[in-house]
């Protein structure tokens, strides 16, 4: 399912490139361009991570969430899947402020300090605990900005590749026939709406 593009109506003309045929009125991806950006993505992920860099997987919409979620895990690297937070890089303090308030909550819900405090107190301070939990959950141990981010949909995103472009932080981007090739450094085209497409390019 890779292949397969948005309805040509709703097509980023600088994608031209990359798109090798229309069909019933949809884009197919050139899939040799795929498989040649995906690859030069791998050389640069496997040589960052040999060199110990971080990295971010962001990818918020319902079909990507659990993909993500899953290939954070599974490459032991931070993620956003829920909700990016407007600042959540550019405003690195104030993200920070909240993951050691998102530390502390836990630390103290472990050790059953918050079950000893008065019943109203402690069912805010839970409702805080897990409000920080569905936000900043994947980047609990992020201890400072990624060395580089990995995007799956450009448009859903937005917010997310415009702060890494501003920080300077390097992206691979997952792009679809709708997107702009020249926002991230590194973008595969390939459809970021199947399932299987995102897992594919993740997994890989």
């Amino acid at each position: 399912g890779v292949h397969f593009g948005h309805g040509h109506r709703k097509w980023n003309p600088k994608m031209a490139s990359y798109i090798s045929a229309k069909r019933k009125g949809i884009h197919i991806t050139n899939l040799t361009r795929t498989a040649r950006f995906l690859s030069e993505a791998c050389d640069l992920v496997f040589d960052a991570a040999s060199r110990g860099k971080q990295f971010l997987i962001v990818g918020t919409k319902n079909k990507a969430a659990d993909s993500v979620a899953r290939a954070a895990i599974k490459a032991r690297c931070h993620c956003v899947n829920k909700k990016w937070l407007g600042g959540m890089l550019t405003n690195w303090s104030t993200t920070e402020t909240r993951l050691h308030k998102f530390r502390d909550l836990r630390m103290e819900q472990k050790t059953g300090r918050l079950n000893r405090l008065p019943k109203r107190d402690a069912a805010m301070l839970k409702r805080q605990l897990s409000r920080l939990q569905t936000y900043l959950g994947g980047i609990k141990y992020m201890t400072g900005l990624p060395d580089i981010v990995i995007i799956i949909d450009q448009h859903e995103e937005y917010t997310a590749l415009r702060e890494c472009i501003t920080l300077g932080i390097p992206t691979i981007c997952l792009i679809d026939t709708n997107c702009d090739p020249d926002l991230a450094d590194i973008s595969i085209p390939a459809n970021d709406d199947a399932i299987s497409s995102i897992r594919l390019i993740l997994n890989k």
